[in-house]
């Protein structure tokens, strides 16, 4: 299906019939809101959905790849690839390190640790010299962070995530970056944590991890509870917003038709 067919923007959406997936894509794609013509890279499910639906929506500059070596047009569902002659471009591995360090490119990685100022883990768990899991590696979490924005997606809000320290930094946040000063302290940017529970950014005291929204049917008290250290909690702190009609048609029709959004954020 064509992402061209009508659908009025402004169409009525009941909250009701939208899933805890579809605010969470909806709340993923705003990362990618106002970047223009940079290259998105998304990782995991929901965010790959939240970028192709903002690139269908309201951020068409976006740049999409195959996850390999090419650049495409258009959007396409999750597991299926476009026709070759939808390509625009090419991006072999040896160019993405080109894209990176020019900062015209914004992650979205899921870090398996995160802490109050944005220092990540996608490494390891336990003590540096002797780790109890072995996860991917640092890969390229320092370069990302450093060099262009960076998002974070938590399929699962939980004090195993949200620590008070992290095991091991891959992923630098704003202390560190604060404590390096010069390019880094001026590149490092951690624009926003997308959970299954809430949306989170560091415009806390300090650059501290702040609390903007919760998803409906979630309570701050259940995020404060979920987060192994003090939040940053406003007065007020509203509901996640709602999916536009056009963009729940993206993500239902057109990007996940088959409904794999819900297997990684069950309702």
């Amino acid at each position: 299906m064509s992402v061209q067919e009508d659908v009025r923007p402004d169409a009525p959406v009941d909250p009701e019939t939208v899933t805890r997936a579809e605010f969470c894509i909806a709340a993923c794609a705003d990362a990618w809101r106002g970047d223009g013509e940079i290259l998105a890279s998304p990782m995991m499910t929901v965010p790959t959905i939240a970028a192709r639906t903002a690139r269908a929506s309201f951020e068409p500059d976006l740049l999409l790849s195959d996850g390999e070596s090419r650049l495409y047009t258009g959007t396409w569902a999750i597991g299926e690839t476009p026709p070759l002659d939808r390509v625009e471009g090419y991006v072999p591995f040896r160019r993405i390190f080109d894209i990176l360090w020019s900062g015209k490119r914004h992650v979205m990685m899921s870090p398996s640790q995160v802490d109050r100022f944005g220092n990540a883990n996608i490494s390891a768990l336990g003590e540096f010299a002797r780790p109890t899991r072995q996860l991917l590696g640092v890969r390229g979490a320092p370069g990302n962070t450093v060099n262009h924005p960076t998002s974070y997606w938590v399929p699962k809000h939980s004090t195993r995530v949200f620590v008070e320290r992290v095991d091991m930094v891959a992923g630098v946040g704003y202390d560190r970056a604060s404590a390096v000063g010069g390019d880094v302290e001026r590149d490092v940017e951690i624009r926003r944590i997308v959970t299954n529970l809430a949306v989170l950014d560091f415009g806390g005291p300090d650059h501290t991890m702040r609390l903007v929204s919760v998803h409906p049917g979630v309570t701050v008290d259940q995020v404060v509870e979920a987060t192994g250290f003090a939040l940053d909690v406003p007065a007020d702190v509203p509901e996640s917003r709602l999916p536009t009609a056009e963009e729940l048609r993206i993500i239902r029709e057109v990007v996940d038709p088959r409904g794999l959004r819900d297997k990684e954020v069950r309702a």
